[in-house]
């Protein structure tokens, strides 16, 4: 009776492969075109578009002011302060009762909080494989819900802010360069009713030459002493404050001396 060879095969675990693939990372060279080292050549190209970016971005706070806000200032009461463009989403979310008043807490703290704690855990809430977005309906709706409520309150914040406050548009009533002193006379020297008051010195110069506010030298030409000691109890608003003087007596000597200057 013939012998046959008979190949035997030792089953164990299906669930373990039979044959394992060392993991062992492909040559560069069975992908031509398609991948390179990371050292030098990838990381190279990216320090040379952070470099391009960084260029860029020194050449426009060389050429262009920052658009800041107004420098504080304790005799401009009328003058309402405004977050930076990137705060105010947040700066909107406050004005609504639900988030201020008693419930500040949770405007201030527990929606930012969940907001950017769900950012940040993203990758491990969700875990699925797929990454087009119209096939991931709840990230993908989440997120797109998120950023149109803050293009929404960051574009309410700023019409209101503009049309509450038309003077302070485009970043403060005060950003621009101070108003020129028209005709202001070098040889004009301020009586000493004028110059202790430094409410008014701050806005108008020590001798009344003008700077944030207008040149005052010859402000008798069109006000009288009663109508100036008006604009000093109640101001101009937005663009000048009332009240910064309350001594009445100091107020009418002041008028009359300003009337006089014609």
């Amino acid at each position: 009776m013939a012998k046959h060879d008979k190949d035997a095969t030792f089953v164990g675990d299906s669930r373990v492969p039979a044959k394992r693939i060392p993991n062992v990372a492909p040559s560069y060279s069975d992908f031509p075109g398609k991948s390179e080292p990371f050292w030098p050549n990838f990381l190279l190209k990216e320090w040379m578009v952070a470099a391009v970016g960084l260029v860029g971005f020194l050449v426009l706070t060389v050429s262009h002011d920052s658009p800041l806000t107004d420098k504080a200032n304790p005799n401009d009461t009328s003058f309402t302060p405004l977050p930076d463009w990137y705060f105010l989403f947040l700066y909107q979310l406050l004005k609504y009762p639900w988030a201020s008043g008693d419930w500040v807490v949770l405007g201030t703290i527990v929606i930012p909080g969940i907001a950017f704690g769900a950012l940040l855990l993203a990758p491990w809430l969700d875990r699925g494989p797929e990454r087009r977005a119209f096939r991931r309906p709840i990230a993908s709706g989440l997120m797109l819900l998120s950023l149109v409520g803050i293009f929404y309150l960051t574009w309410a914040a700023h019409d209101e802010h503009v049309r509450n406050h038309p003077s302070q548009a485009g970043g403060g009533s005060h950003n621009a360069a101070p108003a020129p002193a028209e005709e202001a006379d070098p040889g004009f020297k301020a009586d000493s009713i004028w110059t202790a008051q430094q409410s008014c010195v701050s806005c108008h110069g020590n001798n009344m030459e003008g700077g944030v506010g207008p040149n005052l030298q010859k402000i008798g030409a069109k006000y009288d002493a009663a109508q100036i000691a008006e604009i000093i109890k109640n101001g101009i608003p937005p663009q000048m404050p009332g009240g910064m003087i309350k001594d009445e007596q100091t107020i009418q000597e002041l008028a009359e001396y300003m009337a006089g200057l014609k």
